[in-house]
């Protein structure tokens, strides 16, 4: 089951390089001085040089080592300018405006990621979830087959056999009301990420109903999703629309639905809507004592993650691994 020295061990293999748009942020320079006492992950900080050395000396944090990229300075800004204009020529801007844009970090840090100087992004800490996906939807942009970027947490707590517990939630950030066929593919890369955790997935599309218990057009929105995922993903065990506590209590689904091989102990978890996903897993988090790592974008073409803005440097390190870790 997931552990960090599980991804650690990964990227000990194959060391990254990630690329922090707030570099001056005080959580930001200590993450990266754990970082940089390591091998495994090299940050790369977006800002003035100076004044990114003086905010980590008031600090008392050694990010001797660090790369730190000033956009105002950079050598290549000409290319990065032409690389903009054309993924943004149908907007028609202008090398002016596009030179404009490239000077704001969350725009400067995904060019970087973009052109492969960085091999991931994390941002967050000061810019809204907005400023941080945007430009990775316009210049990063979802992979083949993909319409939509879609996210997931990874909630992890000591199990009594000495094991971790760990469930992945989708979607609890990102889409507010999903579609069916959106919900097949948020579905599909919650259960993606989920083994990179150490889960086998066991999908549960969740709902008020139990298999026709309940009526309404949202349990027969996810008893469609969960139909069109099974199709689509013939090897994945998937099962709704089930109640919460169909899905994880064997004693329920053996009353609600004994003939489901998923209910009674499912460890990823479909919600309908934003709202549900993101009261669940805070639940999860504040009442079952797990610890919960995200939100991870998911759908893009390399791994961008997103900050809460109260986060704390321990929440940084973490999600900087979990973030190279896709790449």
């Amino acid at each position: 089951m997931f552990g960090f020295g599980q991804l650690i061990g990964i990227l000990k293999k194959s060391p990254k390089k990630i690329v922090f748009t707030e570099g001056e942020d005080a959580r930001i320079l200590e993450a990266s001085s754990r970082l940089l006492a390591s091998s495994f992950l090299h940050p790369i900080l977006v800002g003035n040089e100076e004044k990114i050395a003086i905010a980590a000396e008031d600090c008392g944090f050694n990010i001797r080592g660090a790369e730190i990229i000033d956009p105002a300075k950079y050598e290549q800004m000409d290319e990065m300018v032409e690389l903009l204009c054309e993924l943004r020529k149908s907007k028609g801007i202008t090398p002016e405006r596009a030179r404009e844009v490239l000077l704001q970090a969350n725009y400067f840090g995904t060019m970087l990621v973009k052109m492969g100087v960085a091999d991931a992004l994390l941002g967050g800490a000061t810019y809204s979830t907005a400023d941080t996906v945007r430009p990775a939807l316009q210049l990063i942009k979802t992979k083949p087959g993909n319409s939509i970027v879609s996210s997931c947490f990874i909630l992890v707590r000591p199990g009594v056999t000495g094991e971790n517990d760990v469930l992945a939630m989708g979607d609890c950030a990102i889409n507010i009301n999903p579609t069916e066929d959106e919900l097949v593919e948020i579905a599909g890369e919650t259960a993606e990420c989920a083994r990179i955790f150490g889960v086998d997935p066991q999908i549960a599309f969740l709902s008020y109903s139990t298999h026709g218990s309940g009526k309404g057009e949202a349990v027969d929105k996810m008893r469609n999703a969960a139909e069109k995922t099974k199709a689509k993903y013939p090897d994945l065990p998937i099962d709704g629309e089930l109640q919460f506590d169909a899905a994880v209590s064997p004693r329920v689904a053996r009353t609600k639905c004994p003939e489901s091989t998923v209910a009674g102990h499912a460890n990823t978890f479909i919600f309908p809507d934003i709202s549900s996903g993101n009261i669940g897993y805070k639940i999860a988090q504040r009442m079952g004592n797990f610890e919960a790592y995200g939100p991870i974008l998911l759908g893009l073409n390399a791994p961008v993650n997103d900050l809460s803005r109260g986060c704390n440097a321990s929440e940084v390190y973490s999600m900087a691994i979990i973030t190279a870790a896709l790449a």
